[in-house]
């Protein structure tokens, strides 16, 4: 407390005689106004040190900043649970600003909190029934399929290239994409915001509005008895594609050296581990992609079905689009789930069916990271299921939101809104967490270039 109260009136201090010399001569006005912002950032990097310091020090006991950013990310992962999305781009920036967390601690946090949100997800999709495309599943397995090992290969390939490029080049590329994701979303949520208020209209009129509100009511799915009705068959091989990557991160360690075995970071053995990923990656999506049911008419809309169905490259459409997305959120950080999200609504699937999807895909990847670092020894593992837990109410809080206001309103379009306000939210929030570490970078004289991954 002294110290902050010191450090106040350093500050104070500074304005001050800043104002006066500007009184005095106004020719050093450049010199003033540079002086203050330095005095600014500089400040602020100072009272994050010190947060991160006295968290550090008093090993993540519950204090003020750690309680906000709890409810700060209860609110997120409300929200990202609509859209189906992991919640990553909102939990790191937080857990680092609010709560002073260094930015290792606060991605192992992050993996735990995905985890629990993605879990709630999947067990409410499991249950869920929808009539309006045949009483099927809203979970597309064999998107899913063709979408998890490239994502997960992409991941890699993102690290490696988030190790290699500055800091200054990750935040500007991070901008640019997601503000373009957050655009195309936004008009992609109002056209069918559009194309709902024309359907419910003509269901007015027609005087069959009560009856198929009820019918078509997304996310509603039937009542009775929940059946999971899980393809088991299509299961195991996500389970098996889950235990092929894990190992292979397992036995090749991290560029530090931190694995099960003894290998040399970024030696021959390394590298020649990392390059396993791609056959794997190569092997399964080819043996979905020979599958005859791949694609199943409930995941897309009516105008599309036939082209995926009859065209057969556009097969490929799913684990190109995997394979982007776990690149650049490797790069950036986060997770692939806020990033494939809004590409699968560009290419006509359901709003139903790409939250129920991403968030089936999340759980993999997100589960994936967060058994590494148990297996690997993480610390403060009790506040990170206590997060996961919070995360897990607040995405069925979320879910059973959404839910009723799907009922009420009969639009399935407050599903791509939603993935929106993340988007948006993100956005904001690394671009600023990534702007003060440039800052920083360059106030301390630190190399900005391009740097070797290892």
């Amino acid at each position: 407390m002294d110290n902050q109260k010191l450090t106040c009136l350093t500050l104070s201090l500074s304005i001050f005689l800043i104002t006066f010399t500007h009184s005095q001569a106004k020719q050093t006005e450049p010199i003033s106004d540079a002086l203050r912002t330095d005095n600014f950032l500089n400040q602020t990097y100072q009272w994050l040190s010190h947060q991160r310091a006295q968290l550090q020090e008093t090993q993540l006991k519950f204090s003020a900043p750690i309680v906000l950013a709890g409810i700060f990310c209860f609110i997120a992962a409300s929200i990202s649970s609509a859209g189906g999305i992991g919640g990553g781009g909102l939990f790191i920036p937080i857990l680092t600003l609010v709560a002073g967390l260094d930015l290792r601690t606060a991605s192992s946090l992050s993996a735990f909190m995905v985890t629990g949100g993605s879990v709630a997800n999947v067990m409410y999709n499991l249950c869920i029934k929808s009539s309006k495309f045949g009483g099927k599943s809203l979970i597309d397995y064999d998107i899913a399929l063709l979408s998890e090992p490239c994502m997960l290969l992409g991941v890699s390939l993102g690290v490696i290239c988030n190790l290699a490029f500055p800091e200054w080049l990750t935040t500007i590329l991070f901008a640019l994409f997601l503000a373009w994701c957050t655009s195309r979303s936004c008009k992609n949520g109002l056209v069918r915001w559009e194309m709902e208020s024309e359907e419910l209209l003509r269901l007015r009129n027609d005087g069959e509005y009560l009856e198929q509100k009820e019918i078509e009511a997304p996310l509603l799915g039937t009542k009775g008895n929940c059946k999971l009705g899980i393809p088991w068959k299509k299961m195991g091989v996500l389970v098996l594609v889950w235990c092929s990557f894990c190992l292979v991160y397992l036995l090749r360690g991290n560029r530090y050296g931190q694995g099960i075995t003894q290998i040399e970071p970024c030696g021959m053995a390394y590298w020649v581990l990392s390059s396993i990923q791609i056959p794997l990656a190569t092997i399964y999506t080819a043996w979905m992609l020979c599958k005859k049911e791949n694609l199943q008419p409930h995941t897309l809309n009516q105008k599309d079905i036939q082209d995926l169905q009859n065209v057969g490259p556009s097969k490929l459409v799913f684990p190109s689009m995997a394979l982007l997305a776990g690149i650049l959120g490797g790069v950036f950080g986060i997770g692939g789930g806020m990033l494939i999200s809004p590409l699968l609504l560009q290419v006509g699937v359901a709003p139903e069916v790409t939250a129920a999807t991403c968030s089936f895909m999340v759980f993999f990847s997100s589960s994936m990271s967060a058994f590494q670092y148990l297996l690997l020894g993480m610390e403060h593992a009790d506040t990170a299921l206590i997060f996961a837990i919070v995360c897990f109410v607040a995405s069925l809080l979320g879910l059973v939101v959404l839910q009723r206001a799907i009922k009420v309103y009969g639009r399935a379009s407050l599903i791509v809104f939603s993935v929106s306000i993340v988007m948006a939210l993100s956005t904001v929030l690394m671009t600023t967490f990534g702007a003060l570490e440039v800052w920083r970078d360059f106030v301390s004289g630190n190399y900005m270039g391009f740097k070797q991954p290892c």
